[in-house]
């Protein structure tokens, strides 16, 4: 049965690096929001307001990630997901469309301590590696690190959810 790996955590906690071993470990394509929202978005990002401004674009996105994720899947092909769903509500949405859809799925929530987190993305905004899809500036990183709600035990009680810690080398 074709299944849908979800990659969720706080930013520079790794997700990206092991989104694209599971990738490739399960020959599936890898959609990363950040990726669409880069290409799709980024040249257009205002000074102010960006946090508005990402929020009604980064659900837009999430639409069109999932109606691709939901036919790959309905094929008979895995697909691993890297959302940015830190906060709860978000993930609920998404366990709905799975349940609905009766998908089988696995998340995979990375973490890694929030000074270690900082330092990966400041120096991924320097290198801009394969992991890099846009400068994330401090600013931002601690308002979506103060957003990052883990799953508790009730968000896990009915989920297959994996938590992977201590990501070396890992990106955001």
């Amino acid at each position: 049965m074709a299944r849908i790996h979800l990659v969720e955590g706080p930013v520079g906690a790794g997700k990206s690096t092991f989104a694209a071993t599971l990738s490739g470990l399960h020959k599936a394509p890898h959609l990363a929001l950040d990726a669409w929202m880069a290409v799709l978005f980024a040249p257009d990002r205002p000074d102010a307001g960006v946090v508005e401004w990402y929020v009604e674009r980064k659900e837009r996105c999430i639409e069109q990630i999932w109606a691709v994720a939901r036919d790959i899947v309905e094929r008979g092909g895995d697909v691993v997901l890297e959302l940015g769903l830190i906060e709860r509500r978000s993930r609920e949405r998404l366990y709905s469309r799975v349940d609905e859809g009766a998908y089988d799925m696995a998340v995979y929530v990375l973490d890694a301590p929030r000074e270690v987190r900082r330092e990966r993305v400041r120096a991924r905004n320097l290198q801009r590696g394969s992991t890099f899809s846009m400068v994330v500036p401090d600013r931002v990183f601690e308002i979506a690190s103060d957003m990052w709600e883990a799953p508790d035990e009730t968000e896990c009680r009915d989920r297959d959810i994996r938590f992977i810690q201590g990501q070396e080398g890992g990106g955001a």
